[in-house]
């Protein structure tokens, strides 16, 4: 009975360390991810959109200081990831296509999750 006793607190302490060592170097539990899906007036999908993210309207309207750039998969998708928990400016273009003026600024993203939006270029 000691023997299963000491095993068990064993165990416990073994997860409890390793549950604790988890968070990330900003101390979040999860890292806050951004998925944004381009999808064309349609509503299809649109592979290959550049897209990119800005912290705010200025440098939005300036097209510098992005957070981040990528470019759509097959699905229309592009995920961000490890952002801080604000709003974000979205702009996405494709050949002669761009999100100007379609929804283009998301809500505070929830952090320690992956937040979903679309955005649609024409």
């Amino acid at each position: 009975m000691k023997i299963m006793k000491y095993i068990l607190f064993v165990i416990s302490a073994v997860l409890l360390v390793g549950l604790f060592s988890f968070k990330s170097i900003d101390g979040q539990l999860l890292p806050t991810k951004l998925r944004i899906t381009v999808i064309d007036g349609l509503g299809n999908p649109t592979e290959g959109a550049e897209v990119s993210i800005f912290e705010n309207e200025k440098d939005y309207r300036a097209g510098e200081n992005e957070v981040a750039k990528a470019f759509s998969d097959k699905k229309g998708r592009v995920t961000f990831k490890d952002l801080k928990p604000v709003s974000y400016y979205i702009y996405a273009t494709k050949d002669d296509m761009t999100n100007d003026g379609e929804g283009v600024v998301t809500a505070p993203l929830d952090e320690g999750k992956l937040n979903k939006v679309n955005t649609v270029i024409e």
